[in-house]
């Protein structure tokens, strides 16, 4: 009898016909049996937002050949709860990937990316998931480069798991003339963005702001993923989903006066 092939879940935050997750589902088509649930149009930035005051419509799409497909009006996060429980009928697949993101979701990022908010979703329902990004920003990016650490990464996942409750966070630098170094585990930088709103004006004379910024970094340690990236490595970071600050739980019980 044939082994079953893994069944794995396929989402982005960049949209359905975005390049990046015409690459995942090729590659992950090599390992296993593919299903698509995707936003209907970009998400980037929605983080780990659900859809509770409007309807959520999803329709059959038939973007990739060969492939069941669906795409969402919701966000990423919504993409995985559909997937499970809307197209899969509650039963959980092998594996959940994100991306391959069109720009990096290194350090700070996390809490901002929806790439990596499907993943997260994935692993608050208890399944191995990744996240996947490139530093290029282009919609016509270069993401040769990048197919045989995905493989890689994801047959890993689906050999050993992954801890309960964590997903993890791989980056790939832009693509180069010198080859990747390799894979590096990490931790998230010490980084942030230092926001910027540039004031303009309207054709009908009214004003209005448009964020913009820069990334700093404060982190100079060789154990992060921006130092990895930088140094063209592939940076994994395995994220959890529990925010409690538990060194700070002590500190407060033993100094806080209103307890």
């Amino acid at each position: 009898m044939s082994k079953r092939k893994p069944l794995i879940v396929v989402s982005n935050d960049d949209g359905i016909t975005a390049k990046g997750l015409r690459v995942l589902v090729e590659v992950m088509q090599e390992i296993g049996e593919v299903l698509v649930v995707a936003p209907n149009s970009p998400q980037s930035g929605m983080g780990h937002a659900i859809t509770i005051h409007s309807p959520l419509k999803i329709y059959k799409s038939e973007v990739f050949e060969g492939v069941e497909a669906y795409e969402c009006s919701g966000t990423p996060a919504d993409c995985i709860k559909l997937a499970k429980y809307y197209v899969l009928k509650g039963t959980p697949p092998d594996l959940v990937v994100s991306g391959v993101n069109h720009g990096s979701n290194t350090s700070i990022s996390i809490l901002y990316s929806g790439t990596m908010s499907a993943a997260i979703e994935g692993a608050i329902e208890g399944m191995p998931a990744i996240g996947f990004s490139l530093e290029d920003y282009g919609s016509n990016a270069d993401f040769s480069h990048t197919k045989p650490y995905i493989k890689k990464i994801a047959e890993q996942a689906l050999k050993t798991g992954l801890p309960k409750g964590t997903a993890l966070n791989v980056n790939f630098p832009r693509k180069q003339s010198q080859e990747i170094q390799g894979i590096r585990i990490c931790r998230q930088a010490r980084a942030k963005w230092q926001e910027i709103f540039d004031e303009r004006t309207d054709p009908y004379g009214r004003k209005y702001l448009w964020l913009a910024g820069n990334f700093v970094n404060h982190d100079h340690g060789d154990d992060t993923d921006e130092w990895a990236v930088n140094n063209n490595y592939v940076s994994v970071v395995p994220c959890v989903f529990d925010l409690t600050a538990h060194h700070a739980i002590p500190l407060l019980n033993d100094e806080w006066e209103i307890l």
